[in-house]
């Protein structure tokens, strides 16, 4: 049977590779948004994480309070049951772009299959935000008010959800959050013609099939180019939230990518042949889905979503966009070697290898296991959950793959520390000086290059926000308690700040 897993998380900071999950909330419903059960998980802080003090403020989780919660593995094998659950379509606000991530990053530290909530046995993901920005430009009255800060349209959802009414309590619990994303989505659903079209967009083969269908603007001899509009929160309620796009092909390294080129850049007329990799590529992390990125990167079955250039959607482009768009694709048919040397490019471009990256940071780099690998991560699960010491330690060493043996022994440390052999622990001591280095430069870097939050970088920040920032009682004990728990786990945070 199919249901919805509504969820959210709150966590110690922005880096996925690094950060841990604090609080996860969910509720599952039949596909008419009735509620079966809900969950409410609290996750113990880890060891070697160093909470962001920005985060803390912002969603409230003391140290003592995540001190209760229980151990990451266990929470995080439950959230993947969870999720994988057959026939579960889990989605909540803006997930695709950071909650979804981050799981996939806690499954890949945890030993358990990143993706298979995505594609097996009737598992997909789906994400609210990019819909109520659809219900926003095509079906306003669905809703009583679209909040606005400072004259301008906002999609956040705590503004959503106070200005009607969604659910109460404090922003920035999971909970809460699961509790306002579920009843927006029953509001939308009083439109369900409207709702069942777009959900279709996170349908991997609804998705490629309307791409497909899709009118040709004209052929190149690299492929066949479409024009048409990319829906999301990233292009700003300037642009109404939407970027005239051309469809240049299917990356050749990652099969599942369309590869699109912004049409309304004023300066893609002034490209030459040499500029192409300064200036159109976007190798980082974050300018892949930057609204400044020229070229964008999009999965079949995710976002953005991608209409087609009919005129009831067309004509929500302002004049001189729609005349920017004509010049511009004016000027490729026209221009043809620079034109089919940015497709080329594009198409062959493949993410640079990163050296010493961190087991943990690796997920994308490092590519599928074999199947006995991840048989042995079954049995080193089973043997986990068997609680019998022996079994689990006996099992690290069966991995043949080293990262993978590397991240069977962090778990046990990090998870059931007690008793283990000095084999193990020695590895795991060695591990939290890098999580403490004595010189910023040395710091853990993820596969974006940001670097792991150090102590010394945490406590830095906590003198920051108690000169700069407005906070009110809770807040100040919440630093309070952070910089005690930092400094009392940490030897000589400081030492880096002299």
């Amino acid at each position: 049977m199919n249901s919805y897993l509504f969820y959210d998380t709150e966590t110690t900071g922005l880096n996925k590779a690094f950060d841990q999950i604090l609080q996860f909330a969910a509720i599952r419903t039949d596909m008419n948004f009735n509620e079966m059960e809900r969950h409410n998980i609290m996750v113990k802080l880890r060891p070697d994480v160093i909470p962001s003090p920005k985060a803390t403020i912002t969603h409230r989780i003391s140290i003592a309070q995540s001190m209760q919660g229980v151990c990451e593995f266990e929470a995080i094998a439950e959230i993947h049951r969870l999720v994988n659950q057959p026939g579960t379509i889990s989605l909540g606000y803006n997930t695709s772009r950071f909650d979804d991530e981050f799981l996939r990053f806690c499954f890949h530290r945890n030993l358990l299959p990143p993706y298979t909530h995505q594609h097996k046995e009737g598992c997909r993901r789906c994400d609210l935000l990019p819909i109520t920005i659809m219900y926003y430009l095509y079906k306003r009255e669905v809703l009583d008010n679209w909040p606005e800060i400072d004259g301008k349209p906002t999609m956040r959802l705590e503004y959503l959800s106070k200005a009607n009414q969604l659910a109460s309590g404090p922003a920035h619990n999971a909970m809460v959050d699961v509790e306002a994303t579920l009843e927006l989505a029953r509001r939308l659903y009083k439109e369900p013609k409207m709702w069942q079209y777009l959900d279709g967009y996170f349908d991997k083969a609804k998705d490629t099939k309307r791409i497909e269908e899709i009118s040709i603007s004209f052929r190149s001899i690299a492929c066949t180019n479409r024009i048409a509009l990319m829906i999301g929160n990233q292009y700003g309620s300037a642009n109404h939230y939407q970027v005239p796009v051309l469809l240049i092909g299917n990356s050749i390294p990652y099969k599942n990518k369309t590869l699109w080129l912004r049409l309304d850049n004023l300066k893609l007329r002034d490209i030459q042949l040499s500029d192409i990799p300064s200036k159109t590529s976007s190798a980082e992390e974050e300018k892949r889905f930057s609204h400044k990125s020229w070229v964008i990167r999009k999965k079949y079955g995710e976002p953005g979503i991608v209409l087609p250039p009919k005129e009831r959607y067309w004509d929500s482009l302002s004049q001189e966009r729609q005349r920017i768009v004509e010049e511009n694709k004016d000027w490729l048919q026209s221009h043809t070697t620079v034109f089919h040397k940015m497709i080329q490019y594009h198409r062959e471009y493949r993410y640079p290898k990163i050296p010493d990256l961190d087991i943990e940071a690796a997920l994308y780099q490092n590519g599928f296991l074999p199947e006995k690998e991840q048989a042995l991560g079954r049995q080193f699960h089973a043997a986990l959950l068997s609680q019998k010491l022996p079994e689990k330690v006996e099992m690290v060493s069966k991995f043949a793959d080293i990262d993978m043996r590397q991240l069977a022994s962090r778990l046990l440390c990090r998870n059931y520390p007690d008793n283990l052999p000095t084999m193990l622990t020695k590895d795991f001591e060695d591990y939290m000086r890098r999580v403490n280095p004595e010189n910023e430069d040395e710091a853990l870097f993820d596969h974006k290059y940001n670097k792991r939050t150090t102590p010394a970088v945490a406590l830095m920040e906590i003198d920051k926000l108690r000169k700069e920032s407005e906070l009110d009682n809770q807040q100040v004990e919440l630093l309070d308690e952070l910089e005690n728990h930092i400094k009392q786990t940490f030897p000589n945070p400081a030492a880096m700040l002299r």
